[in-house]
């Protein structure tokens, strides 16, 4: 139940941010699921691979570089997802910087929120 909440918060922070942001579109509320669904699988496949292969550098920048792979994560679900569109490197990065803000934000607001329900009186 938790990954599908997760998941519809992350869509609705892609709707959000291609809203405000412009060079990121979005052409339907399935789409920007779809965005969610995608993102979710290259963070846990291609990001770890990107992430080793660019260790030096990325200790080297410490952990700026991270930024880097991020907005190249935001790219790759650009290019898979049909209806989701990013103008560029510099737009990826901050489109990535954006959700990452919006996802630790709302993840928080969930954690605290299922765990005052789980306190005894």
């Amino acid at each position: 139940m938790k990954i599908i909440i997760r998941l519809f918060l992350t869509t609705i922070a892609v709707l959000v941010i291609a809203y405000l942001l412009n060079g990121v579109s979005v052409e339907s509320f399935g789409a920007a699921l779809l965005v969610a669904i995608v993102l979710g699988l290259l963070k846990i496949t291609v990001r770890p691979i990107l992430f080793i292969l660019t260790l030096p550098i990325t200790i080297i920048t410490l952990g700026f570089f991270l930024l880097v792979i991020n907005a190249l994560v935001i790219m790759l679900a650009d290019y898979f997802v049909a209806g989701f569109e990013v103008n560029g490197f510099w737009t990826a990065m901050l489109f990535s910087i954006i959700l990452s803000i919006f996802q630790a934000i709302l993840f928080k607001l969930i954690k605290s929120d299922s765990s005052t329900k789980h306190t005894k009186n």
